[in-house]
């Protein structure tokens, strides 16, 4: 069976391109079979796991457009074991022109239908918006959505937006999809504030938030401009820690 997640959050900066980066990686190197699918016009994901935007022939835009199958737009990168169905920069222009199309919510669901059971993990990384890119997202993901919260003032603003959203798509548009997690990013030890974040949003989201906390790091921060998961960045750094024990989480929680 193929787990579609969508990795969502409208606020920018709170380290979801990191989180799919990431967890894709970890998952693959647990054996899984991962696609990771960039669906921000910004292509940071794409980028951020060594490959370069600029040149490809065929990206996610084509995808929604129609104009390109799955395996037309797929990327192999042998060298992480992941999968990717790429962005470009062009993708900003998909959602003016899917305004009018019909079924426009459901164009990424759609071209995904072909690719259950090739995979064991399908990681969707959404644009810093709730626009009709990230509805297609969370349309998709038939397995939930993944929210990473930075540790930080203001953590919560939004999220009631984000939750609104879901219920409106679940209601609407997926019935299936849900909450799988909250994942806690850029926790600073030294600081009260990051240990109130954290409380502050188990308290709102009870049972749903990983108990694996990824901490600020720097080496987080610089893996993905030399194109590389932190796994083959800074292996032993506490960033890369963080993620393949929350890769473990992650995966028992879908066995149970």
């Amino acid at each position: 069976m193929t787990r579609i997640y969508a990795i969502v959050n409208q606020k920018g900066g709170v380290g979801k391109t990191t989180s799919v980066i990431n967890l894709s990686a970890y998952l693959a190197l647990s054996g899984r079979r991962v696609l990771m699918v960039d669906v921000d016009p910004q292509a940071n994901a794409t980028s951020g796991i060594g490959l370069n935007k600029y040149e490809l022939a065929r990206s996610t835009y084509d995808l929604l457009l129609e104009e390109a199958t799955v395996d037309e737009v797929l990327q192999c990168q042998q060298e992480y074991k992941v999968d990717v169905l790429p962005a470009n920069p062009a993708l900003a222009g998909a959602e003016v022109e899917l305004v009018n199309a019909i079924g426009r919510e459901y164009r990424l669901q759609k071209a995904l239908e072909g690719i259950n059971g090739r995979y064991d993990y399908v990681l969707i990384d959404c644009p810093p918006s709730l626009g009709l890119l990230t509805v297609n997202a969370l349309t998709a993901a038939s397995h939930g959505v993944i929210i990473p919260v930075q540790c930080e003032y203001l953590a919560l603003e939004g999220l009631s937006q984000l939750t609104q959203t879901i219920e409106l798509v679940q209601k609407y548009l997926n019935p299936q999809l849900f909450v799988r997690g909250l994942i806690m990013t850029m926790y600073d030890s030294r600081t009260n504030l990051s240990r109130q974040v954290v409380e502050e949003v188990r308290r709102y989201f009870p049972g749903k938030v990983f108990r694996t906390i990824v901490p600020r790091n720097i080496r987080l921060s610089e893996a993905p401009s030399y194109g590389q998961p932190i796994s083959v960045y800074a292996p032993h750094s506490p960033g890369a820690i963080a993620y393949k024990v929350l890769t473990a989480e992650l995966i028992r929680g879908d066995q149970s």
